[in-house]
């Protein structure tokens, strides 16, 4: 009796596990290629032959359960909520997407690192920890799992050169380390139906002796930051200001900084995709090595020379005397709803993956779209500070990206694996990027469907088509350990904010802090080759003048109020 008892439980058991995943096939796969992914960059039967593929790719983990973790972005959502179904009925591997925000998606990262623990089968990792993968070899390096081990899984139409990130998620050897999911930037933000006024264009005129327009440098952005504040101050019965940031001492004004910030300012060197020998964290690594050398201009860095702290004064400076009350108090995510309020001129430093909820009807309370739903407000580049040279990138590119670890069962890594491919294939791409406007492709941008969308999206897709979108880009490979130096930035930084320290002080215990912790990362590669031998070898200490007396980054101190400069926002992309 006990045997018949054990056998039904085992039956039952089978049968259960059977039918979840016994609808998956074909049939399903048509269903959501017909109902939810359209349009797209390719016809509809090859979109059934991937999702073909796919089916038959997963057979031998239908039924399994796997977790994936990403940072909160409408694009994140709509994976988390409508493709882990599609790819449950098409292939019967079941997806919990796991949402956080993005210091404790770094901290489950950093967690699974220093452990070996399987805390998820997959992580949307920023790229800015490309020069941590590469080094540390604790992720999966994809060019050689999509070759090797990975063959069976890797999608044969995944076409990696259409990701127009690719550059971002490649480390020094060449290789990739992780696939692009989603990537926004940070650009300039103003409101066009201000800026239009006759009243407001002669006011400006008459004072500062330019038009108004979109600014090319900082001075420009500072004279209508000023204008709009001190003197509009008043649109239609609102009170309006000329500028909007946050400040608020918390882990997001990190990454506010960081995410190229002296950058704009001109801080580090020319080079693409990123400074060469110094990058936008003022770390300096020189061209061919993979060791980087220091942060403090003593070293050869840049995180506190005179561009520097130029950045962090004027990060505070506006703040304070043109952003709305309350701003240098807020953190990142309470700033988020002050430009569809609608008492903002303009924004320097503006994340283009709110672009879907900036293009919110007007009856959702957004009050910068008109009655029509087309915004009025437009996105352009972001303006040059006086330390900007010719060649450097200008802007901070985020490129969310599907990263795998070795620490987990690869059994699981291969399944997370098709995950991944499912929400970036060419059948799901186009479709996803019209949800959340955080465009992957090439194929995808250039698509007749955002042709015709693109009045609605404020300059999005005139940034994407243009060739200038290559001045935004992530972090780079000069830093050498993304989770362990980025938490050294707000400690600080938030310390100007507080009125604790100067910028000047800031910005020197920054860089003595970074080059401290650099220095164990040093010890520990050069006794355990921690870092794959490309750990930090830190420059002895000089003079500041045996550096800023060279030319290229770190620079010397130079005229930081040059003339306001701005060009019609039709001209603005060209």
């Amino acid at each position: 009796m006990q045997k018949i008892k054990t056998l039904l439980g085992i039956v039952s058991a089978a049968l259960l596990t059977f039918n979840s995943f016994s609808f998956a096939g074909e049939g399903e796969a048509k269903k959501w290629v017909n109902d939810e992914f359209q349009p797209s960059t390719i016809s509809k039967s090859k979109q059934m032959k991937e999702m073909k593929w796919f089916v038959n790719a997963a057979k031998p983990y239908a039924g399994m359960e796997i977790n994936v973790l990403s940072e909160g972005i409408p694009t994140h959502t709509y994976e988390s909520k409508t493709l882990t179904k599609a790819f449950e009925e098409i292939t019967g591997i079941k997806v919990n997407h796991q949402i956080l925000g993005e210091g404790e998606v770094v901290q489950a990262v950093q967690t699974q690192m220093q452990t070996g623990r399987n805390l998820y089968d997959g992580y949307i990792n920023d790229s800015d920890l490309i020069g941590t993968h590469a080094r540390l070899q604790l992720a999966v390096n994809l060019t050689k799992w999509m070759a090797g081990e990975g063959k069976d899984v890797t999608l044969p139409t995944l076409d990696v050169d259409d990701f127009i990130g690719k550059s971002f998620t490649t480390g020094p050897d060449g290789d990739l380390y992780q696939l692009p999911d989603q990537q926004f930037a940070n650009l300039y933000w103003f409101r066009k139906d201000w800026f239009d006024r006759p009243e407001i264009k002669e006011g400006f005129k008459a004072k500062y002796g330019y038009d108004l327009g979109v600014p090319v440098n900082w001075s420009a952005y500072e004279d209508i930051a000023e204008y709009f504040t001190d003197d509009v101050k008043n649109i239609d019965g609102v009170r309006v200001y000329g500028h909007m940031d946050y400040g608020k001492r918390a882990p997001d004004l990190g990454w506010r900084m960081t995410d190229a910030w002296l950058s704009m300012a001109g801080a580090g060197s020319v080079g693409m995709p990123n400074g060469v020998p110094v990058d936008e964290w003022g770390i300096r690594m020189e061209s061919g090595s993979c060791n980087p050398a220091g942060a403090s201009v003593s070293r050869g860095g840049a995180a506190n020379g005179p561009a520097a702290v130029y950045a962090i004064r004027k990060w505070d400076e506006w703040l304070r005397q043109y952003a709305p009350p309350g701003a240098a108090a807020m953190d990142f995510y309470q700033s988020l709803p002050a430009l569809s309020s609608g008492n903002v001129a303009q924004q320097i430093f503006w994340y283009t993956a709110f672009t879907a909820s900036m293009v919110a009807p007007k009856s959702s309370g957004n009050k910068t779209v008109d009655d029509n739903g087309t915004p009025l407000w437009r996105m352009g580049p972001s303006p040059k500070g006086p330390y900007w040279d010719e060649g450097m990138k200008l802007g901070y590119q985020d490129a969310g990206s599907w990263t795998l670890f070795k620490s987990t069962p690869v059994d699981r890594r291969k399944a997370a694996w098709l995950f991944a491919q499912f929400t970036v294939s060419k059948t799901v791409s186009l479709k996803k990027s019209h949800v959340g406007l955080t465009i992957i492709r090439d194929s995808d941008i250039n698509h007749k469907s955002f042709t015709t969308r693109a009045p609605k999206l404020g300059g999005l897709v005139e940034f994407y088509r243009s060739p200038n979108r290559v001045l935004w880009s992530p972090t780079g490979i000069n830093v050498p350990d993304y989770p362990k130096l980025a938490q050294i930035w707000w400690q600080q930084i938030g310390d100007v904010n507080s009125g604790a320290f100067t910028p000047q002080q800031a910005m020197d215990r920054l860089a003595e802090e970074m080059d401290l912790v650099m220095s164990r990362m040093e010890a520990a590669d050069k006794a355990n080759k921690t870092y794959g031998g490309c750990g930090p070898r830190l420059n002895p200490e000089k003079d500041a003048s045996h550096w800023l007396n060279q030319a290229g980054s770190p620079k010397a101190k130079r005229d930081e109020k040059p003339k306001g400069k701005t060009v019609a926002y039709e001209d603005a992309w060209k």
